[in-house]
């Protein structure tokens, strides 16, 4: 049998409730795999990799390894968003020379689309440089917007059953709020993420499947314009004497003074004006149907690290996910991303494959249309039976020490740099 050869594993972009989950699937069965030598971790995603920041997690405790599934964001690791573009030749070499310098046969990237086109493109240079590298990718994004709209790569990201379930739960508790207030706060905005996506905001639904809420969803893809909500808010007023909007931050109001990130997404949280806030002003400028004026609520990344919301599923799948896709890397079979495909029948299962990186790169996921009610402010019963399972039974339970949570602190046990330092091109001025 052929030596072993090391595993680096990277995570990209937003974290996520269960990104870390995923990352002890990959740690704790590479243990087990003769194929896979040492497990590294590279500081704050790709950059770790060209900086040579590797962190050696096969030296970590079991017990640090195991408290992963309760540890939130990617704070054991690091997450970045540093792209590697088209004409990045030094930064795509230096990966190459890295991964050389360290005998690294396997590379698993956890991330979306730009992260799975990412790790194809390091495999296929490595080939080509005559470096045997393997490359996965995991999935992960809290906007479920990694595959395909027919579901067939893949049928939901880890992430994204978290995210639902702490809207879940922030609608429910909204509900109360708002109708205690009516009298003097009869409208509340809350602003969900979803930038292009409208799968986060959808999940209020969760809150109120019997649909006795005085709720409102306006997804991004949503039909309506601001003085068309403008206008069911009004109704709404009239029959409930009350109502709850839940928007998606990239629901259509006009000029943000929008600020973008490294990928070129908008970064709704840090522009300057939110949507909820401009959503919350026309109304209260327009006027109200009801006495009172209309306030905003804007979550931000708590969306995607309160892990007290962590739903068990996802944590649970997010953690075989990671299992499959190092199983995918110990069988040499490189460039697939492993997948959660949901199995037929009424009670819900899933099992996990794989999809070939290419496809999920060059592929992008949209809501169904037809799970967007015809008014155009709501979502169908057809998402619910979708989500629904994916949020599961339970709340999870938080190991606790002194009434703060436990959480995963790695030892900073480094690989030994044995290349010179180096500036990502990106960064350079």
């Amino acid at each position: 049998m052929a030596a072993p050869r090391n595993l680096v594993v990277a995570q990209s972009g937003g974290p996520s409730p269960v990104i870390n989950s995923t990352l002890r699937g990959i740690i704790e069965t590479a243990r087990d795999l003769p194929e896979i030598g040492t497990v590294y971790g590279a500081r704050h995603g790709i950059e770790g990799v060209l900086k040579e920041e590797l962190l050696d997690l096969s030296a970590q405790t079991p017990e640090e390894v195991a408290l992963l599934r309760y540890t939130p964001a990617a704070g054991s690791i690091g997450t970045c968003r540093y792209k590697l573009k088209e004409g990045q030749d030094e930064d795509f070499e230096r990966v190459i020379e890295v991964l050389k310098a360290h005998n690294v046969g396997y590379f698993i990237y956890i991330g979306g689309n730009d992260s799975m086109d990412t790790a194809n493109k390091i495999a296929e240079l490595a080939q080509s440089r005559g470096l045997d590298l393997v490359g996965i990718g995991g999935p992960k994004t809290i906007d479920n917007d990694v595959g395909d709209s027919e579901f067939k790569l893949i049928d939901h990201t880890p992430g994204y059953g978290s995210t639902a379930k702490y809207w879940m739960h922030n609608v429910q508790y909204a509900n109360e709020e708002n109708g205690g207030s009516c009298p003097a706060d009869p409208v509340l905005v809350l602003q969900a993420m979803g930038r292009r996506i409208g799968f986060i905001p959808a999940a209020a639904r969760l809150a109120d499947p019997n649909r006795e809420m005085p709720l409102q969803i306006y997804l991004a893809e949503s039909p309506c314009s601001l003085e068309q909500m403008t206008d069911n808010v009004n109704d709404q007023l009239k029959r409930d004497g009350r109502c709850i909007v839940v928007v998606s931050e990239g629901f259509d109001v006009g000029s943000l003074g929008e600020v973008r990130d490294s990928f070129g997404h908008v970064s709704f949280s840090a522009s300057q004006m939110t949507v909820a806030q401009k959503i919350v002003n026309h109304l209260n400028s327009v006027g109200l149907s009801a006495k009172g004026a209309a306030r905003a609520n804007v979550p931000g990344t708590d969306q995607r690290h309160s892990m007290g919301y962590a739903s068990t599923v996802d944590l649970d799948e997010a953690f075989h996910a990671g299992e499959k896709a190092c199983r995918l890397a110990a069988g040499n079979e490189s460039g697939y991303m492993s997948t959660i495909l949901r199995n037929e029948g009424p009670i819900y299962s899933v099992r996990y494959d794989k999809v070939p990186l290419s496809e999920v790169a060059n592929s992008e996921r949209t809501f169904p249309k037809e799970w967007i009610t015809e008014s155009g402010n709501d979502v169908t019963d057809e998402f619910v039976r979708y989500a629904m399972p994916l949020v599961g039974e339970g709340m999870l339970s938080l190991p606790m020490v002194g009434g703060r949570q436990r959480m995963t602190r790695f030892e900073k046990i480094y690989a030994d740099q044995k290349l010179p330092s180096y500036t990502p091109q990106a960064d350079r001025a």
